[in-house]
């Protein structure tokens, strides 16, 4: 079965700093795209990073490139997702998402396995 548990979520102030964690089981890490996901109240969920356990490569949306980075811990199958410079407009419930596919992918109906939501706040 596969499990996907997101942590790391929290209050911040804008110009914070967060890092979230998706641990992964029940799956061959190495062989699956993960992405992380955001909803904000009101809003469609959207993609915000993903990366291709297998090579590495890793994509963003636009509006994160240059504050978040993404990287893969395939010994302790777990995903993390570095985020610098919060603003307001990234407070969401951040989720992570596994998938066999190729690489990876932003696009959320591509992915079939996700975890629980973990909150993050950014304050003005």
């Amino acid at each position: 079965e596969v499990q996907l548990q997101a942590s790391g979520g929290g209050s911040v102030q804008a110009g914070g700093s967060l890092t979230l964690s998706c641990a992964a089981s029940g799956f061959p890490f190495d062989d699956y795209g993960i992405g992380w996901f955001r909803q904000a109240p009101g809003k469609e969920r959207e993609g915000v990073s993903c990366i291709s356990t297998t090579e590495g490569s890793a994509y963003y949306l636009t509006s994160v490139q240059g504050r978040f980075t993404i990287s893969s811990d395939n010994t302790n199958n777990t995903v993390y997702l570095q985020m610098n410079n919060l603003k307001p407009d990234d407070t969401a419930v951040y989720y992570c998402a596994a998938d066999l596919i190729w690489s990876c992918s932003l696009q959320a109906h591509k992915y079939h396995n996700w975890g629980q939501g973990t909150l993050v706040t950014v304050s003005s």
